[in-house]
């Protein structure tokens, strides 16, 4: 569970990188920003910060801030009723993100996990994405992502997102933050 003075503060961070972006929010989507940290309590090693614009039937669109070195936990979007689970889409807009897939595991990981963490990470495939460049996800695909360094801006286009039944490898995750 993540403290509101915690919280309060990456919240501001994390709108200093949508304005390194040139991207725009209303004040209605400011207060609906998430900060995910998992139910792990350590937001800024392990932790997620989004804004979903829209999420329909059809398609879904969100922005993704990753603060310096932040990790979005191992997950996969699974089958939901009718849906094979979510496509998606992730195109960099500022910094660099360090995404693994299934498939060869590269040699010397640019990426670095917590060490009492490190056996809930198994995909070492390791997709580079700079500014402008970005990469699909077929869905039911085990994947987790890492800002470089200087943090990252992520945009997601997908098809409807059900965050409420992603599966993590991290039995400790809990998807749907709280905040104290």
């Amino acid at each position: 569970m993540i403290s509101r003075k915690e919280f309060e503060l990456i919240k501001q961070e994390t709108l200093e990188y949508f304005k390194k972006c040139k991207i725009a929010l209303t004040e209605e989507e400011i207060d609906r920003l998430e900060i995910a940290d998992f139910g792990l309590n350590r937001v800024r090693e392990l932790g997620l910060q989004l804004m979903v614009y829209i999420n329909t039937e059809r398609c879904c669109a969100k922005d993704l801030v990753l603060l310096p070195n932040q990790t979005c936990p191992e997950h996969l979007h699974p089958p939901v009723g009718e849906s094979p689970g979510k496509e998606e889409t992730f195109r960099c807009r500022y910094g660099t993100v360090y995404l693994y897939v299934p498939g060869p595991a590269v040699d010397q990981p640019k990426a670095k996990v917590p060490e009492d963490k490190k056996d809930t990470f198994t995909v070492w495939n390791e997709i580079i994405l700079k500014p402008g460049e970005q990469y699909t996800l077929e869905p039911n695909t085990l994947h987790w992502f890492q800002a470089g360094e200087e943090g990252a801006v992520v945009s997601e286009f997908s098809t409807m997102s059900t965050d409420e039944y992603d599966v993590f490898t991290d039995q400790e995750i809990k998807r749907i933050p709280e905040i104290e």
